[in-house]
């Protein structure tokens, strides 16, 4: 049995940048910060920022286009792929990135993609997208998404 599963809940870093490939497959990609905190042998409160690469494919992809901004809190869940190329230099570049599978978007609702508020969510305030769902052909509107 194996398993490849990542799942984290951070800050997007920048807003999703969507593109399509030239078959037509919608394609965005963003980042999220996870921050990590500890006190190290001085007594010292010592943080550290992880930043995660994340690409969504088909309507997935366009639903993190048009919901999530720069600041948004977010849950992903996807499994974890290298890619290996050779850079201008000749040497052998790698980057990791969290193929979207799932998301929920965590600001409160009627809160700015920017806004980050402490309240703790009710689960009927929270959309889950996940990528089975997004990728049937029906049209996604506007008045049927829950915030």
């Amino acid at each position: 049995m194996n398993l490849n599963k990542a799942m984290i809940i951070g800050n997007v870093t920048r807003d999703p940048e969507l593109r399509n490939t030239p078959s037509g497959q919608p394609v965005a990609s963003f980042s999220v910060a996870t921050n990590f905190s500890w006190v190290d042998q001085s007594g010292q409160k010592q943080d550290k920022a992880e930043f995660h690469n994340i690409v969504a494919w088909r309507k997935l992809a366009e639903i993190c286009s048009q919901y999530l901004k720069k600041g948004s809190k977010v849950y992903v869940e996807g499994r974890l792929q290298t890619s290996e190329w050779a850079g201008q230099d000749g040497n052998k570049r790698y980057r990791t990135e969290i193929i979207l599978e799932n998301m929920i978007m965590l600001d409160s609702k009627g809160q700015g993609g920017s806004s980050y508020n402490n309240q703790s969510n009710k689960n009927e305030d929270v959309p889950v997208i996940q990528q089975d769902e997004a990728d049937d052909d029906e049209e996604i509107k506007v008045e049927n998404i829950p915030f």
